[in-house]
């Protein structure tokens, strides 16, 4: 029996990515160099081994840049798409409203400075199972490599704030989500606005499933995730 096809995704890769700086003065965080080549080739072979066909990034920050690293995706093995910001930063959200019509239904969210070790076919397949219209996948952390944001128990995601979280979050957004596109409707195209707003809107609603993951994720937002991911990356390299 084949394997189910597995939902389009989309790179929120447009921020400015302040804590990077310098580096990111000249190139957008996507292409940073890690462990010998751009951050986002990394990202897009590893998503082409799990399955995934269709890719939006949406860009912003240089953007430019990314789409002419990238092209069409032929060499990646995949479909890719680039959905652009504009004259101005849309925010997570906002460049999510802007991607939409090229996603469908529903698709994947990444964030485009994050490599998550985790399997794509099991996280859609409790997308699907939850009947709800998102799902955020989470991490034990306690606080670990990141402030925790998500209370998860119960297998069942019972609150989330990326702003205020309280003592009792012991989770954390893994960076990988499903979002229905439907839920993206009442945004106006061309407005900026910030995704964890409508994750934890829907959390307080009893509408955000979650899906535990049991391996680290590695990020290239500071300049000690990088050298983290750096680390990562050449020794999965080496293994082969």
């Amino acid at each position: 029996m084949s394997s189910p096809e597995l939902l389009p995704i989309a790179i929120l890769a447009g921020g400015l990515a302040t804590r990077l700086r310098p580096i990111t003065e000249t190139i957008p965080k996507a292409l940073v160099m890690v462990a010998g080549e751009p951050f986002l080739f990394h990202q897009l072979r590893y998503l082409q081994a799990q399955g995934i066909a269709q890719v939006v990034i949406c860009t912003g920050h240089l953007g430019e840049q990314i789409e002419a690293a990238v092209g069409n995706g032929d060499a990646f093995g995949l479909n890719v798409e680039i959905s652009p910001d504009g004259p101005k930063l849309l925010g997570t959200g906002g460049a999510l409203t802007a991607a939409a019509p090229k996603l469908g239904p529903a698709f994947f969210v990444l964030y485009g400075d994050s490599f998550l070790p985790c399997d794509f076919g099991a996280v859609q397949a409790a997308f699907e199972a939850s009947g709800k219209p998102a799902l955020m996948t989470v991490l034990r952390n306690a606080d670990r490599w990141d402030k925790s944001n998500v209370v998860f128990a119960g297998g069942q995601l019972r609150a989330y704030s990326k702003r205020q979280p309280s003592p009792d979050m012991q989770y954390i957004d893994y960076g990988l989500g499903v979002i229905q596109a439907s839920r993206l409707a009442r945004y106006a195209a061309g407005t900026a606005w910030d995704l964890a707003d409508l994750y934890e809107e829907l959390a307080a609603k009893q509408l955000l499933a979650g899906f535990e993951v049991s391996e680290r994720f590695y990020e290239i937002g500071s300049h000690a995730g990088l050298a983290e991911t750096e680390r990562y990356l050449t020794e999965r390299a080496r293994r082969g």
